[in-house]
Order: C-alpha cells, then sequence, then structure tokens
C-alpha cells in the first residue's frame, strides 16, 4: 500500500509541477515538496531536494522547447541567473541575521495572484514591441531585476519562478512565451545548484520518489511547453491564468492541512 501510495502521490505531484513549469515558469518545488511531506510524511529537506532535482530536467526540456521554438532570451537570461544566483546567497545570509522571519505563504499568495493576474489581465505584448527596447537598457534591467529577485528569494526562500515570471513579463515587458521560456532557463542552473547541495548535505533522498517525481515532471513539462509554444497568445494567457490559479488553490489546500 505504501508503495502505490507513493508511486500515486508522485505522479500527481509531477503533473502538478510539470504543467507549472512548461506553462508559467515556475518552480516545482512549490508543488512537489508540500505534496511529498503531507501525503508522504517526508522531512521537509529531503521533500525540498527531490522537488530541485525534479525542476533542473523539466526546467532544461522546457528551455529547450522555448528555445527552438524562438522564444528564449539566452544573453539577457544569462545576466539576470548570475545575478539572480549572487544575490539569493547574500539573501539567505540576510534571513540568518534576522529572528522569526519566515514567509512560507509567499510562494502561495504569489500563485495565486499571478494567475488571477493573467486571466484578468493578459500579457499582450509582442516581440516586435520587445525589440523596441534598447540592448543597454534591456542589460540594466537583467541586473537590477535579478539583484530583485536573488534577495527576495533569497530571504523568504520560496518563489524564485514567479517572481521572475512577473518581472519579465511585468517590468521587463517581455512577450509571455519569451517570459516564460526565459525563466525556465534561469531555473535550470538554480534548481541544479539548489540540488547539488541538498543532496551533498543531506545524502541521498528516498530513490523511488526521487525518480517518479523526476519522470513525471519532465513528462508533464514537456507536454504543456510543447502546447504553449503552439497558443495563440489569448489562449496561453487564459491556459497559465488557469494552472496558476489552481496549483495555488491546492497547494494553499495541502498547506492548511500541515
Amino acid at each position: 500500500m505504501e508503495f502505490v501510495t507513493k508511486i500515486i502521490t508522485c505522479f500527481f505531484a509531477g503533473m502538478g509541477a510539470g504543467l507549472g513549469t512548461g506553462f508559467a515558469g515556475m518552480s516545482a518545488a512549490a508543488v512537489i515538496s508540500p505534496m511529498l511531506i503531507v501525503v508522504l510524511g517526508m522531512p521537509a529537506y529531503e521533500a525540498v531536494g527531490i522537488a530541485l532535482a525534479s525542476d533542473v530536467l523539466a526546467s532544461a526540456v522546457s528551455a529547450w522547447t522555448y528555445g527552438k521554438n524562438k522564444n528564449l532570451d539566452v544573453k539577457n537570461g544569462l545576466v539576470m541567473m548570475i545575478t539572480v544566483l549572487v544575490f539569493t546567497m547574500a539573501g539567505s545570509y540576510l534571513a540568518s541575521l534576522v529572528p522569526n522571519t519566515t514567509m512560507g505563504s509567499f510562494s502561495v499568495c504569489m500563485t495565486l495572484l499571478l494567475g488571477i493576474k493573467f486571466i484578468a489581465k493578459p500579457v499582450m505584448t509582442t516581440k516586435e514591441a520587445m525589440q523596441c527596447v534598447s540592448p543597454k537598457k534591456r542589460l540594466v534591467q537583467s541586473v537590477v531585476c535579478g539583484t530583485v529577485v536573488g534577495l527576495i528569494c533569497g530571504f523568504v526562500g520560496a518563489g524564485g519562478g514567479m517572481m521572475l515570471l512577473l518581472v519579465l513579463t511585468s517590468v521587463l515587458g517581455y512577450e509571455l512565451k519569451t517570459a516564460v521560456g526565459t525563466s525556465v532557463f534561469i531555473m535550470t542552473f538554480t534548481a541544479l545548484t539548489g540540488a547539488a547541495s541538498h543532496f551533498a548535505i543531506g545524502g541521498m533522498p528516498d530513490l523511488l520518489c526521487l525518480g517518479l517525481c523526476v519522470v513525471f515532471t519532465l513528462l508533464w513539462a514537456r507536454i504543456a511547453a510543447k502546447f504553449a509554444n503552439r497558443a495563440s497568445a489569448a489562449v496561453l494567457n487564459r491556459a497559465t491564468g488557469l494552472v496558476l490559479t489552481v496549483l495555488g488553490g491546492a497547494i494553499l489546500a495541502i498547506n492548511l492541512l500541515k
């Protein structure tokens, strides 16, 4: 019975995480870790490590799909990725100096609000409009936004994918497909860094759960990314908003059960 429970839990966790990653560049950790903790009673540190490991391949295959469809800004994505990684470490250090400062509900609220936002006020920016911004200005924006996202994620400990999608669409003015493609590109490397550090510090997790979550997340991320790149802007906004709203509500319900 325990074996069956693991398979079912990992399937639905991977499905939610994969859809969130492929459609919206959402971190798999926001979906997988609370499900593994609540349903399977897994230690939080181990669950987060599995979630981050699942995020690596799912984000990588999503980024490859978006890149193949010319919906990925590699140059500015690399700049933002480096900045995010550096200032995430800085934010983590600052958080260690401040007692009782936890915002576990941050990523849940961000997911819900972004989902509603994409349904009520879709992102209809075109690639032509994106190209009107000078390369120098875009580079500066990438550094500044990467700094802010990194500090918030390091201090709060969650919300990386959602924060990236928010700043890419609302601040940098990216077209939605390019924003998601760039977000999953960045998340590939941040998840790899996080997973490696978790396994180095805490040791190897439950290998069955790890394998199942990686496979199911990868499968659904691939399906979502292929659909997203073929969809029109209006359909993609509605689909992204619906996925984020449902996932945000589900994660909130799971957190309330803890």
